[in-house]
């Protein structure tokens, strides 16, 4: 499953081809996505300019010059930017053709993924209002994961996974953060602090 630094890697990739390029059109294969890629979504994309890309999570955020385009990889996704004449795969399930030829193509073979708009900042959509801080961000501290964890009974392993505690963190990250830290992931969230090699 993509996790936060491969999500990030794929925004750098592919934001500088696409910042300023305009979606001449919306091509959707299979809309049988986690979330179904809604009906009309070609329509509100089409002449959309994209204005740049962000990301939340493991959400990628599309800014456009109306509204916004809200992506997840899932568990199998991935973004390729392709030529007009490149032939779909049959789990290239939605693409964006843009000006100049370039087409912007979502491949998820497990379909856990989704392709959502919004009119509205995108931040205030129900799946992205309720994350925690970024690991790497400015408002994530020791003091913050410490005062997160006084009153939870829950492994720590978990407690690092919860997005509404920490934006981001899947399972292989969660497991080296504890293995470098030598926690135990199974350790109650208050007793992190008194481990030491768990290992």
């Amino acid at each position: 499953m993509p996790e936060l630094p491969e999500v990030e890697t794929t925004r750098r990739g592919i934001a500088r081809h696409i910042t300023g390029k305009k979606i001449t059109g919306v091509i959707i294969r299979d809309r049988r996505l986690r979330r179904p890629i809604p009906s009309g979504l070609e329509k509100k994309l089409r002449g959309r300019k994209l204005m740049g890309l962000t990301r939340r999570a493991k959400y990628l955020i599309f800014k456009l010059d109306r509204g916004a385009l809200i992506l997840h990889l899932g568990m199998t996704g991935s973004l390729r930017l392709v030529s007009r004449d490149t032939p779909a795969n049959k789990h290239d399930h939605a693409e964006l053709i843009l000006d100049g030829g370039q087409r912007l193509r979502l491949r998820d073979p497990r379909r856990f993924g989704c392709m959502l708009w919004t009119a509205d900042d995108p931040l205030d959509h129900e799946l992205l209002r309720k994350i925690g801080p970024e690991p790497l961000g400015g408002e994530f501290s020791a003091s913050y994961l410490y005062a997160k964890t006084r009153k939870r009974t829950q492994a720590i392993k978990t407690l690092l996974m919860d997005s509404r505690i920490l934006a981001g963190v899947g399972n292989i990250y969660a497991n080296e953060a504890l293995f470098a830290a030598g926690i135990l992931p199974g350790r109650n969230a208050p007793g992190w602090l008194q481990a030491s090699s768990g290992y």
